[in-house]
């Protein structure tokens, strides 16, 4: 079978490094969805703005080669576990699911887009099929989450020293409380603890520097890079 992008994904996450490791773990990052022709049509997405919430199909390009036993982050990246029984990107065909929240349509003479949150992908990421989500059946109140259940509610207090916030929100607000919720859900890799270790990291044009100390995540710088 062969299948082909109907759109691309289209958000700041330049870099694996702090993309969330579930989709709608971040809501107040948007997310545009940019159909490729001959999807980009009216025809195609009629009826969509009647759901609150779909299932995007999509592809781990940038994943390197699969692996049938993994080790998940939150387990401290030392634990292996079966690939079928994590999200890995590190899977046999590449391909990943989200469920992420309908903002709105945008529609303009040479494009047509959807505007979501929570996705848990890298920018240009090809998406290959898009489903409405489903309360009635896709939700199972009874469902049980497995080792990820210990680890669902992980959040780390993000600390900013005054000028670097002051120097952010001076050139957007919005890329402040987009950081903190990335950082705050620690994007660490789970076998690295080292409170002295300074990480970098990429996000719609920011590089953005910080370590991680008593359990709270400290900035350390924060620059704009690209205008």
């Amino acid at each position: 079978m062969e299948i082909k992008p109907i759109a691309f994904a289209h958000n700041g996450y330049t870099d694996k490094f702090g993309i969330p490791r579930q989709s709608r773990a971040q809501d107040i990052i948007e997310t545009r969805i940019v159909f490729e022709k001959p999807y980009a049509i009216e025809d195609a997405i009629r009826g969509i703005e009647g759901y609150s919430h779909l299932w995007l199909i999509w592809g781990f390009d940038k994943a390197d080669k699969a692996k049938l036993t993994v080790r998940p982050p939150r387990l401290g990246g030392n634990i292996h576990m079966g690939v079928f029984a994590t999200r890995s990107p590190f899977r046999p065909n590449r391909l990943g699911l989200s469920s992420v929240r309908l903002v709105r349509v945008e529609r303009q003479s040479n494009c047509l887009a959807l505007i979501v949150t929570g996705a848990d992908v890298l920018d240009r990421t090809p998406i290959y099929d898009i489903k409405p989500y489903l309360s009635f059946s896709d939700c199972h109140e009874d469902a049980v989450n497995g080792f990820a259940e210990d680890t669902k509610d992980y959040r780390l207090p993000v600390v900013w020293e005054k000028k670097t916030a002051a120097n952010v929100v001076a050139h957007s607000p919005s890329i402040k409380d987009e950081l903190e919720e990335i950082l705050s859900q620690d994007p660490r890799p789970g076998y690295q603890d080292n409170p002295t270790r300074v990480y970098k990291m990429e996000y719609s044009g920011w590089h953005v520097e910080f370590t991680v100390e008593n359990k709270q995540v400290h900035i350390k710088m924060c620059i704009l890079t690209e205008k």
